[in-house]
């Protein structure tokens, strides 16, 4: 029997940034495989470019070398439009700040990106609605991002996140901007739907404790991803 194509998986990634007359080499070599349905978390330290990972895993910037391959495609010598189509696609994105849009309530932010994948309005409407009912927020259908509170507001990212169905889930400390325990409650909304749904997620987070929910933890480190246990070192904040 084949073994089934990764749902992501990153060759020797390398990433430089010239700061002044310097080279600075956030990514030194990182190989990372992430099966169909395996939920990971990415921890280390502030500044050890966990963020910079995820940007270039989501082709929203590209690596000085090495390779990202979504579903066995190759990316690097995609060109915008198709780099587009699979962040659209394929890709679904939850960050530590919401950036929800202010103008808009609860079920129009999660139907933005199905409308813009020419999504009928009364079906991205209904996909909308069931996402944010499955997170615990029939009530709040027609509130504003104002009018949530933080936790009620990453729900609704969330749930964006997941409206065009992706194979993929991107996070980056989703969670970091609330407190403890809603932390810990949306975190748990969050694994349960990715496992629901069979998704494959990427989670770069501080905590500990929401890091031995998954599946597997790898860590960054000078550059490189060193694959550990949920007994890791604390140190590594």
């Amino acid at each position: 029997m084949n073994k089934q194509t990764p749902t992501l998986e990153l060759k020797k990634l390398h990433r430089s940034f010239r700061q002044g007359s310097q080279i600075v080499d956030v990514l030194r070599g990182v190989d990372l495989q992430i099966d169909k349905g395996e939920v990971v978390a990415l921890i280390g330290p502030s500044g050890a470019g966990k963020s910079t990972l995820l940007q270039i895993t989501g082709l929203l910037d590209q690596p000085s070398k090495g390779e990202v391959y979504l579903d066995g495609l190759k990316c690097s010598k995609l060109g915008d439009a198709m780099r587009t189509s699979l962040r659209r696609d394929y890709l679904g994105f939850v960050y530590q700040y919401h950036n929800l849009l202010p103008d808009f309530d609860a079920v129009e932010n999660v139907m933005m990106p199905l409308l813009i994948s020419g999504v009928k309005p009364v079906l991205a409407k209904d996909r909308a609605e069931k996402l944010l009912k499955r997170l615990g927020l029939e009530k709040r259908f027609r509130h504003r991002p104002a009018e949530l509170s933080g936790g009620e507001q990453q729900r609704v990212a969330i749930a964006r996140a997941l409206a065009n169905a992706p194979k993929l889930l991107l996070a980056d400390e989703p969670t970091g901007n609330l407190d403890p325990k809603t932390s810990e409650a949306v975190f748990a909304e969050l694994v349960a739907i990715v496992r629901e749904t069979g998704l494959s997620a990427l989670v770069a987070t501080h905590n500990m404790e929401l890091a031995k929910q998954m599946d597997r933890i790898v860590v960054l480190q000078d550059g490189k991803l060193i694959e550990t246990s949920s007994s890791m070192d604390k140190n590594f904040y």
